[in-house]
């Protein structure tokens, strides 16, 4: 925390020095939307990239509350919980969400780049906009974007007095409940506070009463965020926002895959045999029956600062955006569907600073430089209990692990007429990786649960975890654009790259505990190159079209699973030697009448391995990514009618899916989800000058239980998406 003070004070000390504002001239109109996926203003129909976007009005329309709701929204995109939140856009993802892993696609917050997955839930609330760009951003946003960016933008203050309450509740008692007061203090400086509570109890089914074991709440989070804003002319503003949260609840969030699945098969072979999808009941999935070895519980923090100062000289903007954020994790829960207790405790720390030069102004050239720095430094612990011997702790004591990313880059935009423009950008990534460790095997004079643990007889150390490694790349994209009578039309070529990393262990001859050969401790970097080309059509006054088609050579996919390879269980990941990935995607909106607009949607995605032999004599060649169903499908309709001097709005909608694969790498066993659909239903009435409004909503009416991960052998387990909720929302305006 003394940190962050320090920070805040020399983000303040600033505002005695010249600085700048970039913000553009872009209007929305016609329902479109103000971006700035390219670091500029635009509107997103005028934008050259394959994205979504929604403001914190649709948000609050249409139910979305937490980030894992987006993805039925968004093509071929994915997020879902795991080990924080996991992100699958056009079948690019990562499962490795330890201390030393990283995402594939990049989450930010106004701006900041959030390493940790753990924390990027409680960010969602008081928005001004929230945009997604799939394929890779390894130009301007550089860092781990291989699969694209969600960048989560708060709403800033503003120099007008306003206070804002929405709230909701619905099944499950989730409450979710946000209240927002902004407070000018004159015409040049204005601050704003926001506070939300997130409180859900477990989709979960007790089915083993007798362990005394309580599931609910499986959230409890509570979230403060101050903003100042301070502009005193049209060269000059510096944005400085604190933000601090508590994450509480039970992490318990799967069953055993028996729940879903029978005759599986695990093992390597070299046939790809699936179990039976029995087809559950919503109650029988939801149930988890064995029987739990301790209470599961988390207790973390999540705080931090970021500053914004933009100085304007007329033809050029120089920016700088820096933030420094800490997390304290404590977590108690129990593994193979709890027959053993595990608990983690972590501290970590990260820094960014960016600074960039943007020419733009009316000529021809649009251009932007700048260089980027990250640092992570972490210590955490993680121990199981009782799983190799009675009264013993196997675990994993990593002190301290060190991620550090430095980058230079640019981009240009140039005019050839005034329809057709061509784009090009690099960008320098060089990154460090550091750990030291022990995977060791604590013996107690007794061991209950995480809570209660005897003394400490003796440590035996199985292997000392100490590795670091550089990797650098050079990426790049070029583009071009040109503006048609019926609307944008754009190709691109872009790279992406995240950094390559090391498993638990260390090299043979570094040391007596060292036994691992390099090509097993070490795996590299995952690149892609993506071909990319679309359009953003007005076909009519009423009648607009955007499709994308792409095409992905990836190499050196980084994948991760649990493996018995360093004396107990421990994380492995390895590079896939290449994996190809084509899709199509194609949507519509109609304005049908003034209150009336109809919207529907096709995606094809084929994202499957190109080559990978996980062990001789077996192949995966043409196999096809998790989470990445060949066929997506969405049909809605809105319907907006006044009511005297306010509005009603009716807003149904339909998202259905092919059948996708959830295979285990570890044990071989390939699980899948069947096709589905999820429809979604909501009533919102608005009274005049949008003082108040109150709604009522259903969100998976099918109350479909959709798979979102499966594991067989020791860890056997399954996850699943949300199952049917009703709920009401309220909220005012002053």
């Amino acid at each position: 925390m003394r940190k962050i003070l320090a920070v805040a004070v020399s983000f303040c000390a600033m505002a005695a020095h010249p600085a700048l504002a970039q913000d553009g001239e872009a209007e929305a109109d016609d329902g479109d939307i103000v971006v700035t996926a390219n670091r500029f203003e635009s509107l997103m129909s005028d934008t050259p990239i394959a994205m979504s976007a929604f403001t914190g009005d649709d948000l609050i329309q249409s139910g979305v509350s937490n980030p894992t709701q987006l993805a039925d929204s968004i093509p071929n995109v994915s997020i879902v919980r795991g080990n924080g939140l996991q992100i699958t856009i056009r079948g690019v993802t990562s499962t490795d969400g330890t201390e030393k892993g990283d995402p594939s696609a990049a989450f930010m917050l106004d701006g900041i780049y959030l390493a940790r997955p753990q924390a990027q839930e409680v960010s969602f609330f008081d928005i001004q906009r929230v945009e997604v760009l799939r394929g890779p951003q390894g130009t301007l946003y550089g860092r781990n974007s291989t699969a694209g960016v969600i960048n989560v933008i708060s709403a800033r203050p503003e120099f007008d007095f306003g206070a804002s309450v929405d709230a909701s509740y619905q099944s499950f008692n989730h409450v979710n409940a946000t209240a927002v007061i902004n407070l000018p203090l004159g015409e040049t400086f204005a601050l704003r506070a926001a506070a939300n509570m997130d409180r859900r109890d477990s989709f979960l089914i007790d089915g083993n009463a007798l362990d005394g074991v309580e599931f609910d709440p499986f959230k409890d989070n509570k979230s403060l965020r101050l903003s100042a804003l301070f502009e005193p002319s049209d060269a000059f503003s510096l944005l400085v926002i604190g933000d601090y949260s508590t994450i509480g609840g039970n992490p318990t969030n799967s069953v055993g895959s028996a729940n879903f699945f029978s005759g599986t098969v695990t093992g390597p072979r070299a046939t790809f045999e699936r179990p039976t999808h029995i087809d559950p009941s919503n109650d029988d999935a939801r149930t988890l029956r064995i029987a739990q070895a301790q209470q599961a519980f988390r207790d973390n923090e999540e705080y931090g600062i970021m500053g914004e100062a933009n100085v304007n000289f007329g033809p050029a903007t120089l920016t700088y955006l820096g933030s420094y954020r800490e997390s304290d994790r404590l977590e108690h829960s129990n593994i193979a569907n709890g027959a053993f207790g595990a608990d983690f405790f972590g501290k970590y720390w990260q820094t960014s600073h960016e600074l960039r030069l943007a020419v733009g102004g009316d000529g021809p050239l649009q251009a932007q430089v700048g260089g980027y720095y990250f640092k992570e430094r972490s210590g955490i612990g993680f121990f199981i209990n009782n799983l190799l011997a009675p009264n013993s702790r196997f675990g994993f004591p990593q002190d301290p692990t060190i991620a550090e990313n430095k980058s230079v880059f640019g981009q240009a935009t140039y005019e050839l007429t005034p329809e057709l423009r061509l784009t090009g950008g690099l960008r320098y990534s060089h990154d460090l990786k550091s750990r030291e460790g022990n995977t060791v095997l604590d013996i107690y004079t007794s061991v209950v649960n995480s809570s209660n643990i005897g003394n400490l007889i003796v440590r035996n150390v199985f292997q000392d975890n100490q590795a670091s490694g550089t990797f650098s790349k050079v990426t790049w994209r070029a583009g071009i654009d040109y503006d048609s009578p019926l609307g944008l039309i754009f190709a691109s070529v872009s790279t992406g790259y995240k950094a390559g990393g090391f498993n638990d262990g260390c090299e043979t001859g570094q040391g007596p505990l060292c036994n691992l050969p390099a090509n097993a401790l070490y795996y590299d970097p995952e690149t892609l190159t993506a071909y990319e080309a679309g359009v953003k059509f007005d076909l009519s006054a009423d009648l607009k079209m955007n499709a994308t088609v792409f095409h992905y050579d990836y190499k050196g996919l980084q994948l991760s699973q649990v493996a018995n390879l360093c004396g107990g269980p421990c994380q492995v990941t390895t590079n896939a030697a290449e994996a190809k990935v084509d899709g199509v995607e194609f949507d519509l909106e109609f304005q049908a009448t003034d209150e009336l607009t109809l919207r529907g949607a096709v995606n094809y995605l084929n994202a499957r391995y190109a080559s990978f032999t996980p062990q001789p004599g077996i192949s995966l060649a043409g196999r096809s990514l998790n989470r990445s169903p060949e066929w997506t499908w969405s049909a809605g309709i809105n319907y907006a009618a006044p009511i005297g001097d306010g509005e009603l709005v009716i807003d149904a909608g339909i998202r259905g899916s092919s059948a996708y694969d959830l295979t285990d790498l570890a044990a071989f066993a390939y699980f899948f989800q069947p096709s589905y659909t999820k429809t979604d239903v909501s009533i919102t009435y608005t009274w005049p000058s949008d003082a108040y409004y109150l709604g009522v909503y259903v969100e998976n009416l099918e109350d479909n239980l959709v798979l979102t991960g499966a594991g067989a052998g020791q860890f056997d387990s399954a996850t699943f998406a949300d199952p049917r909720v009703i709920g009401v929302r309220l909220g005012a305006s002053f």
